[in-house]
């Protein structure tokens, strides 16, 4: 009932009762500004921002993926009451991430987080007006996603991990830890990765003296002859590029390279779960949080133009002690006080 009016009165007069078109119209009036102020759930929750993600993998992969939705509920975000979720995963499969980024452009989001090159692209393909935040890719500069890291410029900026500039130091930790290498096998697959990291893979060999071999694999049936021209070559060591090919096919990459007894550089610490040697490369859930801190800021109005893309600021390099004794290793004891994390 509204404060002062008797509704009943003024929609059903009492016998003898005179009519009040004025106090009728307060009513009215009374009533209109009632229903706006009146809590509604559902529209409350259909003006929620919607959030599109596009995750490499398959639902409950990569854990890192959980540190992005924890962040944003420590930032505020409750899914249901001031946010949704659209989310997608390619399943692996490179193919299917043109008519994901589709359906996703086709929701409308609010703002879309997407990882790796490849989906990346389809994204740029499918909108170059919805804001995209990356967690993770290789480069993002370098890659032609941005103009730069200070301005980014278009639609699209989030965090990139200098994949070159680190390919230089995981060389010299190999070298460290291999202090006979004298040939390094480099294993690509994306010509792109290999093209962004080359320049300063092969100055790095260079001043270590080290002498390089590109092996290029195109589908996993290569494996097996890749790594028998790679050991006939008497090889002392490889270093994978990591790409979506590379990183869905880590273990079959762990597998020859153990049977060939070859010490072996990843990019991250997941080819390490598998059984890898050595491993340098950014805290990616550490990356994953900061994505969600540029979700915030867009979704309070920024434009990813003005967001400078950030670079990690934590590394990690981890070393797998049962990976070298089954190699016959001796990992030298100043390497391993360097390390971050030492799985025995």
């Amino acid at each position: 009932m509204l404060p002062g009016i008797d509704a009943q009165a003024l929609i059903h007069p009492s016998p003898g009762g005179t009519f009040d078109p004025m106090r009728r119209r307060d009513f009215i009036v009374s009533l209109g500004a009632a229903a706006l102020a009146w809590p509604q759930p559902s529209r409350a929750q259909s003006a929620s921002p919607l959030v599109g993600a596009l995750w490499p993998g398959r639902p409950g992969g990569p854990s890192y993926v959980d540190r992005f939705f924890e962040e944003m509920r420590a930032l505020g975000y409750v899914e249901g009451k001031n946010v949704r979720y659209a989310t997608r995963w390619d399943g692996g499969r490179a193919a299917a991430l043109p008519a994901l980024a589709a359906e996703l452009v086709a929701l409308k989001p609010n703002v879309l987080v997407v990882s790796g090159g490849r989906a990346i692209e389809a994204v740029r393909r499918a909108t170059k007006i919805i804001p995209v935040v990356v967690p993770f890719t290789s480069e993002l500069v370098g890659a032609g996603f941005a103009t730069s890291l200070a301005h980014p410029e278009g639609n699209i900026t989030g965090l990139s991990a200098m994949s070159a500039e680190l390919s230089a130091k995981r060389i010299e930790l190999l070298k460290q830890a291999l202090p006979r290498l004298a040939r390094l096998a480099v294993i690509w697959n994306s010509p792109l990765g290999k093209e962004q990291r080359w320049g300063v893979i092969e100055a790095t060999a260079r001043s270590l003296a080290v002498a390089l071999k590109s092996v290029e694999v195109r589908n996993v049936a290569a494996f097996d002859d890749a790594f028998a021209g790679i050991a006939a070559d008497r090889v002392d060591a490889i270093y994978v590029i990591l790409d979506r090919f590379t990183s869905a096919n880590r273990a079959r990459i762990i597998e020859l390279a153990a049977r060939h007894r070859l010490p072996a550089m990843y990019d991250f610490r997941s080819f390490l779960d598998a059984g890898g040697l050595m491993s340098y490369g950014p805290n990616i859930p550490d990356m994953y949080r900061r994505a969600a801190v540029f979700v915030d800021k867009i979704l309070h109005g920024a434009k990813p133009a003005d967001l400078p893309v950030e670079q990690p600021t934590k590394f990690q390099l981890v070393i797998n002690l049962k990976t070298a004794k089954a190699l016959g290793l001796a990992v030298p004891p100043t390497l391993l006080a360097l390390a971050d994390e030492v799985i025995e």
